[in-house]
């Protein structure tokens, strides 16, 4: 049985599609998943690791605004992540993840566990979504985003 990332891998080579990750809450774990693949120098032009909101700025122009008034945990700054994956690599998909993986820094509102997903694909609005993880850790809910993350790809690819 093949993994999420070998599957992307293939279909994106497939597909001669080029991806790029934009990662807060998992520190390029995505990107790692993906360059573990045989084969995926063909499909992987890059990943950002934007963890500060100065980072996802300067890397791929998410604004301030929208940081200001939605957070870097939201669908807003998710979304804008995506794009400036697009924008700023040879990519024609990208996803972006930014959450709070814990311990500690979750709110009511914005709980540990809470992951904002984006993917943008060339010549497409990007989609957002939001999940919460159960908290049965940092790592944990960093797995499951990697997979979840894997799956919209997928997704994109099919």
């Amino acid at each position: 049985m093949k993994t999420l990332a070998e599957q992307v891998i293939e279909k994106a080579s497939e597909k001669s599609v080029m991806i790029a990750t934009v990662e807060s809450c998992t520190g390029g774990l995505i990107i790692g998943a993906l360059t573990n693949v045989a084969g995926s120098s063909a499909v992987v032009d890059r990943g950002f690791i934007t963890y500060s909101n100065e980072s996802k700025q300067d890397m791929v122009n998410v604004s301030i605004k929208s940081l200001e008034k939605f957070g870097a945990v939201s669908e807003a700054v998710a979304g804008e992540m995506a794009f400036g994956g697009l924008t700023h690599s040879k990519a024609d998909l990208s996803i972006s993840v930014t959450g709070i993986a814990g311990p500690g820094g979750g709110t009511d509102e914005k709980p540990v566990g809470m992951v904002c997903f984006g993917r943008a694909e060339l010549g497409q609005p990007p989609h957002t979504e939001t999940m919460i993880f159960e908290d049965n850790g940092r790592e944990s809910i960093r797995k499951a985003t990697i997979e979840h993350a894997l799956k919209l790809l997928l997704e994109a690819l099919s």
